[in-house]
């Protein structure tokens, strides 16, 4: 039996999420329960104390292994905090599992939490949104640097400037908003993967049930793990009878092609502890420190050579891991999913949802995936949402994943409508969820589904109203580059949506017009700021509308990824074509007119000549105006270079 005071008493975490003047959200990934101490502190007025113990309403509790407890803190405040004011911490908790060692505070069990010169975390609420940091797609094992290492640089510079109210507080970020993938479940390194099991034996998470799945699986995650199949010959398990065929491949240029469709899923993540001791490697150093681990046996030569390959990648990731929780006690994080965070092209049509979800394997994984996902990010985006029956019910099915009454909770989970979100910042930050609420088309099952259905757009009508200015969140750009979005039209028209990620607002007619429609209501914001990621490279449009009357102004952001790029080659080539072939006064512009959009292309300062799209890992930096639109928008690199967008006029064109 491990003895459980050789673990550290915290996991990951502190991560800020939702920040209010009158309540505050926290997560952590602890040892064991514990009553916890919150303890605030501002020069103007005395500290406020609260005292949760683990039976407080306030304070809930999940168990997902021996050693392994989540607390996730809503703490509603007897008086309000002050807006642009530096507010320290203290968070302290007395575990369970330790009787008479009293209250521990981060001194204890996170020594590095806090900036140079300051012996407290802590945060500032924005009265308005002066600036703010966004950014995609994280993939550990990408050989770039991490941009999320860049955005804690960035606080390391301005907090003196934020907590001693100098001339520019104003560079004091509001929030972070990550639009998505924030994991990729479905390409993971072998390195990883081995880590992933380490931690699962040393934190005791649960030993998961495989075997009512229809598939070759083992009966057991254990015995899953100890397979020879399970380093980079993931595919194998995916059920081989003749009568699953049809459900599990598809025609894909000439060749089958597995539901799961990333193009490295050799090790796409399974079960749910795989799930959930992902998260903490990728947001924490801490997991990293207590297990060790050696290449798998079996291994060929060539498997051999990429797990070193990807181990040395990932020694340089983990080196910046403290700063990334460092980075996360200090903002308000807004997390969404996109595809990465489940499967890639997760919900892209109607075919692939009736395939996937047609069969207990595969929609175990996509049921796992989101359950570690509302655990870990949906939870502190909108806690009440998630009513303390439904957290009393994970908690019970956490004991014995993958028995029917899992099963029944992940039911729940695909119908669950609530992952969109708004945060009461100002401008607003309202937050879409385009996996879930998809509008299926009905002309074809192979058509690329809507981002959001027609009920999705009117309640997007709806949260807009009354509002002056705004901050959407879009996984994806509303707003795109014309050439891949034709190319991506061209072959979902061929039959093979598959093999460009066919996931683009105007892919189908409804949604387009819906969303064009939501920019031209006579009662929507006069500015909309939009916010996304996922194609792997950056970019920035100022979108004017033409009708009958003049539309808002729109700022098209889009900020991909944090540690991810496009090919090189290939997006160099893609950028050169859309000037050349969509310039101002192309003859192809003019008769490709689509929606009567007039389009301005801004450039990356310091890039190729003539470059519009960047490809470079970081973060996205937005600074804005008194009136809730961009001032300056730029992509903060991980050398510490700071790339700036800037207009274009002449360029501007009609789409």
């Amino acid at each position: 039996m491990l003895d459980t005071h050789s673990l550290p008493p915290v996991f990951a975490g502190p991560i800020l999420r939702r920040l209010e003047t009158a309540r505050l959200t926290f997560w952590l990934a602890v040892r064991a329960p514990a009553d916890v101490k919150i303890e605030l502190f501002l020069e103007s007025s005395d500290p406020q104390t609260y005292e949760l113990s683990k039976e407080h309403a306030t304070q809930n509790i999940i168990t997902a292994g021996d050693h392994l407890h989540y607390l996730l803190i809503d703490l509603p405040l007897n008086q309000p905090l002050p807006y642009d004011t530096w507010v320290s911490y203290r968070l302290s908790l007395q575990m369970m599992d330790e009787v008479g060692a009293g209250w521990q505070d981060h001194t204890v069990w996170a020594p590095d939490l806090c900036y140079e010169n300051q012996s407290l975390p802590g945060f500032m609420l924005r009265s308005k949104v002066t600036s703010l940091l966004h950014g995609s797609c994280r993939k550990p094992h990408h050989q770039s640097g991490d941009g999320l290492v860049a955005a804690d640089k960035f606080l390391e510079k301005h907090i003196q400037s934020a907590q001693n109210q100098e001339a520019d507080q104003g560079k004091w970020p509001a929030a972070l908003v990550m639009s998505g993938d924030q994991i990729y479940s479905d390409d993971v390194a072998g390195p990883m993967l081995r880590t992933i099991h380490a931690v699962i034996e040393r934190l005791g998470l649960g030993d998961e049930q495989l075997d009512r799945l229809e598939s070759r699986n083992p009966e057991t995650a254990s015995q899953l793990y100890r397979d020879r199949d399970t380093y980079y010959r993931r595919e194998n398990f995916l059920p081989n009878l003749e009568k699953n065929r049809a459900l599990w491949l598809v025609l894909f240029g000439g060749a089958e092609k597995p539901i799961f469709t990333a193009d490295h899923a050799h090790n796409h993540l399974i079960t749910l502890a795989e799930f959930l001791a992902m998260y903490l490697l990728v947001w924490s150093p801490v997991p990293w420190s207590i297990v060790d681990i050696t290449p798998p046996d079996g291994l060929t030569e060539e498997e051999a050579e990429l797990y070193e390959r990807e181990q040395n990648i990932l020694k340089e990731f983990v080196t910046g891991l403290s700063k990334v929780r460092r980075l996360f006690a200090h903002l308000p994080v807004a997390m969404i999913f996109d595809d990465h965070d489940v499967t890639d092209d997760w919900n892209l049509n109607r075919d692939w949802e009736e395939t996937a979800y047609g069969h207990p394997f595969s929609r175990r994984i996509i049921g796992n995936a989101l359950c570690a996902y509302m655990l870990n990010q949906g939870w502190g985006n909108r806690p009440e949402a998630f009513s303390g029956e439904m957290l009393s019910q994970m908690n019970q099915v956490f004991q014995t994943p993958g028995n029917n009454a899992y099963d029944e909770f992940l039911d729940e989970l695909f119908s669950f409508e609530k992952w969109d979100y708004q945060w009461q910042l100002d401008p607003p930050l309202l937050v879409l969820d385009t996996r879930t609420r998809r509008w299926r088309s009905e002309r074809a099952g192979y058509l690329p589904s809507g981002l959001l259905d027609w009920e999705a757009v009117t309640d997007l009508q709806r949260a807009l109203h009354g509002k002056h200015s705004v901050l959407l969140v879009s996984a994806a750009p509303i707003f795109g580059v014309k050439l891949i979005e034709t190319l991506q039209k061209l072959l979902t028209y061929m039959g093979k949506p598959l093999m460009v990620d066919a996931e683009y607002w105007m892919a189908h007619p409804g949604t387009a017009d819906g969303i064009l429609n939501v920019f031209r209501h006579r009662k929507t914001p006069d500015r909309f700021t939009i916010l996304s990621g996922d194609v792997h490279y950056s970019f920035v449009y100022d979108v004017e509308l033409r009708g009958h009357s003049r539309g808002p102004d729109i700022w098209q952001i889009c900020s991909s990824g944090i540690k991810n790029e496009f090919p090189a080659k290939l997006l160099d080539k893609l950028d050169h074509l859309n000037r050349w072939l969509y310039a101002p006064r192309s003859p192809l512009n003019w008769l490709t007119k689509r929606r009567g959009m007039k389009v301005i292309p801004r450039k990356p300062v310091g890039t190729h000549h003539g470059r519009r799209l960047l490809n470079a890992s970081g973060i996205g930096l937005v600074e804005f105006d008194k009136h809730g639109g961009p001032e300056q928008i730029s992509q903060l690199l991980p050398d510490g270079n700071q790339v700036v967008f800037v207009r274009r006029e002449e360029e501007a064109r009609w789409d």
